[in-house]
């Protein structure tokens, strides 16, 4: 029987599902009681028999003309298409790790690496069902997938070994082929080595490369200069992967898709060695996609007060033909179309039916008192979302110990903010993460702050990551020890017997962890730490049926995420390990066990 704190856990966790939605509500209509066109942004609700779906937080939305899909941090997704029946319905398929829509096409990305996808230009014979099409590579050493775009007919693969393959529509060169040879194909073909990200959209008919060395490569459609090449390049269509010269200098963040339009976020150092970004825009400005007033075949700089003056820019999203600005101030800014509310905005109850330069959105009171930050925008095709996802940023252990700090149920530590209010954390981590236990300096500073500022703080000290504020940042990255890795603070930890407070004893032999470790990595744990009564237990007796060796590879990899070089792989230890990771329901990372283990035993 699930004891009254873990029901009240599981109703905060509900709670969370903070979601606002603008734009066009058909095709499919996603709020039954809503207009057609909603100009200001309002609550998103779900259906009622998608509750238990719902325990879980929004992972991603993803949307384009015909279809949306929302995933859930627990790994289960629903989706609402144009011509369903019933709306929504839910995605047969468990562990989901990211869904990507384009116009004609949807996608999913599986915990274990496969990849699932429907549409006319990928499967013909019947377009409206999943199948795997991460099998049909030829080299089996690609078959495992990190990441997943769509474009508006193609749809790209990234693999483990950092080569992308594409699969689908090439009537523009997006597939980085002649498209008078090759109009489509139905098997991934392999598009370019070395590549460590992909950038298209959900209404582009173009593509972005980027590889290991920042250097950019696109091809596809290319009409109205969403390429970014400049005016050398002759002819529409680019079906050849290009070099993009004259980018931006700094480091290439995102870049984001349209139809007629591309948008780039690059990151460099302002004055006080802290990250600063900026936008930069091509493409066609005739549907004011480029936050200017004039067309630019080559990527320039967007400038507004709205957010030169901000801390910095957290993400973008990009529509068909309108964009989405997420910034560190609390700011969701857009421009581009409105036709049907896509910006959410209306001034004296007159529609604006596009807006060629930044504006803010107003949106109405969110359930978090922490900010804009630890939400995300998501761009459909003439859609707009605003959903809470606070981990959705961070990866590994970043990400677990974000979650951490939000679960105040294993917090010992109260700080209080500048009206009183307390905020909880970690002594356990706070005492590896400050330098020399900087504890008073720290009170002192959370005691000038609101509890949005606060909640901020906590999470850059956590996760090591500035861009969540970076104007916080640089006041506390003196006391913080802001050079070490996170992988390197849980090593520490791993190392101090003095802080192991549980011991899992198994054949002969007993293990020690701090049980914040083990709530943090494994739910088993978690949940057991949470319904036992009597707190006091520190002891339990593992019935898992791995052996030492195996064992012994889950404790290193709960607290680095890595392998020992010395550990010797067979197919038996990798069997072991598929029980273990089930057994003690550990949170999935990037990189996989799985993957390492098959890698080194390979």
């Amino acid at each position: 029987m699930n004891s009254e704190k873990e029901i009240n856990l599981k109703e905060k966790e509900k709670e969370k599902n903070d979601c606002l939605f603008f734009g066009k509500n058909t095709s499919p209509k996603l709020l039954e009681n809503e207009s057609n066109s909603l100009t200001i942004p309002v609550q998103f609700r779900f259906e009622e028999q998608f509750e238990k779906q719902n325990e879980k937080q929004i992972k991603q939305i993803s949307s384009s003309l015909f279809s949306t899909i929302f995933l859930f941090e627990n790994g289960k997704a629903i989706e609402y298409l144009k011509n369903s029946k019933q709306n929504p319905e839910r995605i047969e398929m468990k562990n989901i790790r990211k869904v990507t829509v384009g116009v004609q096409n949807e996608a999913i990305l599986t915990i274990d690496g496969d990849v699932f996808a429907k549409g006319k230009d990928i499967n013909s014979k019947k377009p409206n069902q999943f199948i795997n099409i991460s099998k049909f590579i030829r080299n089996i050493k690609d078959r495992t997938i990190k990441d997943i775009v769509s474009e508006r007919s193609s749809i790209y693969l990234l693999t483990s070994n950092q080569n992308v393959y594409g699969i689908g529509s090439n009537d523009n060169g997006q597939l980085g082929s002649d498209y008078r040879k090759l109009q489509k194909t139905e098997k991934p073909i392999l598009m370019m080595k070395n590549v460590s990200k992909i950038f298209a959209g959900n209404s582009s008919r173009h593509v972005f490369l980027l590889n290991s060395n920042q250097e950019l490569f696109g091809c596809g459609f290319n009409h109205d200069g969403q390429l970014g090449l400049g005016e050398s390049t002759k002819g529409s269509k680019i079906s050849k992967l290009t070099k993009i010269q004259n980018i931006p200098k700094g480091k290439i963040i995102d870049i984001q898709c349209g139809y007629h339009h591309s948008i780039m976020l690059i990151e460099n150092e302002d004055e006080n060695k802290n990250p600063k970004r900026k936008l930069y825009s091509c493409g066609f400005h005739q549907f004011n996609g480029l936050g200017k007033n004039e067309n630019t075949k080559k990527f320039t700089e967007i400038k507004s007060s709205l957010f030169e003056n901000d801390d910095n820019i957290l993400q973008i999203s990009c529509g068909f033909t309108h964009t989405l600005i997420l910034t560190s101030n609390s700011q969701v800014i857009g421009f581009g179309n409105n036709e049907f509310g896509q910006l959410g905005k209306t001034i004296k109850n007159e529609e604006i039916l596009s807006q060629s330069i930044p504006i803010q959105i107003e949106l109405p009171e969110l359930a978090f008192d922490e900010g804009v930050s630890n939400y995300h925008v998501s761009c459909g095709y003439n859609k707009s979302f605003l959903y809470y996802s606070p981990f959705a940023s961070f990866s590994n252990f970043e990400g677990d110990l974000v979650k951490l700090f939000r679960r105040k149920e294993f917090c010992d530590i109260s700080f209080k903010t500048e009206n009183g209010k307390i905020i909880e954390a970690h002594k356990l981590i706070l005492k590896y993460r400050l330098n020399e236990n900087e504890f008073e300096k720290l009170q002192e500073i959370i005691s000038k702050k609101s509890i949005k500022e606060s909640n901020q703080i906590f999470e850059m000290i956590y996760s090591n990551n500035p861009r969540i504020n970076s104007k916080l940042y640089s006041e506390i990255k003196e006391i913080i020890n802001s050079n070490e890795k996170i992988e390197e603070t849980m090593k520490r930890i791993y190392l101090n017997e003095n802080e192991k407070d549980f011991i899992i004893e198994r054949k002969e032999k007993q293990y020690k962890f701090p049980k914040l470790i083990l709530a943090m990595r494994s739910e088993l744990y978690r949940i057991m730490f949470l319904t036992v009564i009597d707190d006091k237990s520190n002891k339990v007796t593992d019935y898992s049926g791995l052996s030492n060796k195996a064992f012994e590879i889950l404790e290193y990899w709960i607290y680095s995420n890595q392998i020992k070089d010395e550990i010797q792989i067979t197919q038996e230890i990798i069997n072991e390990i598929k029980i273990g990771i089930d057994y003690f329901q550990l949170n999935e990372t990037n990189p996989n066990l799985l993957d390492l283990l098959n890698n080194k035993l390979k």
